[in-house]
């Protein structure tokens, strides 16, 4: 894989600072699609939420990517990016009937997961193709708070109120042109993918006129040294010969979805930060850097591990050190990690940070948000400028 310059690229643009690989991006949606090579209609949906920037979209659609968005905001940047509405598909969860409005008015692939706004929208929206989330039940995903597939989920409509589904869709005349799943990220037990396939394949039987079958994504990637991930290529082998033996069963060709996030972009991302202090304990060595859970807080949030290195002693004879933040809080980014020896003003790098790091970064205690850099044809583009103090006053109002 290509090399980055990432010292240089800190020094360029300064610390705290965000740099994305695009031919890692590009490898990786290659990846999944060649998995998927036996199957005559994929698409792929980047899941914007993972990393939002409009060039990091524009990359996607370059290459041919559809949009996964959760929010009309989100199909509004999908929009700006050069999306065309077909390219787009919303999924949203909770959220008012105007926003589901406007999603039609814009032309998207609408996706639902409610009874009641399901039949509401049909009777007000008989001819607008609609794609129904379904609830298959399955737990999947690494962590509580990305396992949205089972029982007690908030997402999606269980598979045991489809008798429901059917009788709002003879009542109001729908068309339904798409079934969707998502089972929860960090999947790691193939079998269970393909055993939650089954109910997606099962319900969608129930529907004439399908377009598509969306399988959600959750593919997990390695955060560290010898980390197990999703082997994509095993579940792209069994599960396309199963989706073509069901396309011959169903009668009629469809798509066959998905819309990863983390997959596609997290392993491309860097976060670099400088060592403000080194501070020794009675019982701890921590290495305070110039950031903190407002610019990285998935490990604090989901318990992540990011690997870190020493960009400017990267030879350095290894030490335990507890990498923290400067934010009012608690907030450790490692405990008694090994990483070579930290002075202050070195710079450390923390891998996998593509995902869900700058898109769930904040301006708690008023600090501000870093700039983002592609690095792309071998140079560094500035693809998000550092925030000033003028970016903190906006939209406020004195008294």
């Amino acid at each position: 894989m290509q090399h980055l310059p990432l010292l240089e690229l800190a020094r360029e643009f300064d610390a705290p600072l965000y740099v994305y690989n695009a031919q890692t991006i590009e490898s990786q949606y290659k990846r999944l699609t060649n998995a998927f090579s036996k199957v005559n209609s994929l698409k792929i949906n980047y899941a914007v939420k993972a990393l939002s920037n409009v060039a990091i979209l524009q990359l996607f659609e370059k290459l041919g990517s559809g949009l996964d968005t959760v929010s009309i905001q989100e199909v509004q940047l999908g929009l700006h990016a050069g999306f065309s509405p077909d390219r787009i598909i919303y999924t949203p969860n909770g959220v008012s009937f105007e926003e589901l409005e406007q999603a039609a008015q814009l032309g998207v692939q609408i996706n639902i997961d409610n009874l009641s706004v399901l039949e509401h929208f049909g009777q007000v929206h008989p001819k607008v193709p609609v794609c129904i989330r379904i609830n298959p039940h399955v737990m999947a995903g690494g962590n509580t708070n990305i396992s949205v597939g089972h029982i007690d989920s908030k997402f999606g409509i269980s598979i045991h109120q489809l008798p429901h589904i059917l009788r709002i869709v003879e009542n109001t005349g729908m068309h339904i042109n798409g079934i969707h799943m998502h089972t929860g990220s960090d999947i790691l037990d193939i079998e269970v993918f393909l055993y939650a396939a089954e109910i997606l394949f099962d319900t969608a039987k129930h529907f004439k006129e399908l377009d598509f079958l969306d399988f959600g994504s959750g593919f997990k990637v390695p955060y560290k040294k010898d980390d197990i991930e999703t082997n994509v290529e095993e579940l792209g082998k069994k599960l396309s010969k199963r989706f073509n033996e069901f396309q011959k069963e169903y009668g009629r060709d469809l798509t066959l979805a998905f819309e990863p996030g983390k997959f596609l972009v997290s392993e491309a991302g860097f976060f670099l930060a400088k060592v403000n202090v080194v501070k020794q304990t009675t019982s701890t060595v921590f290495a305070g850097i110039d950031s903190g859970f407002n610019h990285l807080i998935r490990p604090m949030f989901y318990g992540s591990q990011h690997h870190i290195e020493n960009l400017s002693h990267p030879k350095g004879k290894e030490r335990f050190y507890t990498i923290v933040g400067y934010i009012c809080e608690t907030d450790t980014f490692a405990s008694n990690r090994r990483i070579a020896e930290i002075k202050e003003g070195d710079i450390l790098c923390f891998h996998n940070a593509g995902a869900y790091c700058f898109s769930m970064s904040s301006n708690y205690n008023s600090r501000f948000k870093p700039a983002e850099v592609l690095w792309k044809d071998g140079k560094g583009i500035l693809i998000r400028q550092r925030e000033t103090f003028d970016d903190l006053l906006r939209n406020q109002i004195l008294l």
